[in-house]
């Protein structure tokens, strides 16, 4: 007995407390009422740039000046998408900053955190079924602060989580549907 005692933890730190999840529906945001803080955007815009420039400069491999035009296009296209990408996602949900799940079947889509890792049809399984897959809801990145799960050192992370469901709907008799989850990241490094 006393060393099933000392096997047991007194406490596990992945069992999150219960709690109540309210369900409203998403009201339209007009243009008018974006409510990202305009030095935000200011850093987005820049802060990508001057990071390329730093590591360039650290490793003493290349400067911009050394890197032909193409590349620097590349570099300035590729940051341009994430930049926007990244700032559609905190426009939609500055309405609702406490959101943690986006539930809409089969509707627009998910918001995407990035442009990196986004899932093509052929990348979400079909339904045991057989039947494809759509999606029905995302569980948004908020649900980590209130589960308090952002300070552990080696804690669980996401951008994202996105669930697909049956497209049919399907009942294979079972109570429970093994159902198909993309996980995206804020970013590769992620």
């Amino acid at each position: 007995a006393d060393d099933l005692e000392d096997a047991v933890p007194d406490r596990n730190e992945f069992l999150f407390p219960e709690y109540e999840i309210l369900i409203e529906p998403e009201e339209p945001e007009s243009p008018a009422d974006s409510s990202v803080d305009p030095d935000d955007e200011a850093a987005i815009g820049t802060s990508g740039n001057s990071d390329k420039q730093e590591e360039l400069r650290a490793t003493g491999s290349a400067t911009l000046e050394s890197l032909d035009e193409e590349t620097l296009e590349a570099m300035a296209k590729h940051e341009t998408e994430d930049d926007k990408i990244f700032q559609k996602f905190k426009e939609r949900i500055a309405a609702e900053p406490e959101q943690i799940i986006r539930y809409c079947r089969g509707g627009e889509g998910p918001i995407w955190v990035s442009g990196e890792n986004v899932p093509e049809e052929k990348d979400i399984a079909n339904c045991s079924c057989g039947a494809k897959r759509i999606f029905e809801f995302q569980i948004m990145p908020q649900l980590l602060n209130h589960l308090k799960v952002d300070s552990l050192g080696e804690s669980i992370d996401w951008g994202t989580l996105v669930v697909y469901t049956c497209a049919n709907n399907c009942n294979e008799g079972n109570q429970y549907t093994e159902e198909f989850i993309w996980k995206q990241d804020f970013s590769a490094g992620s």
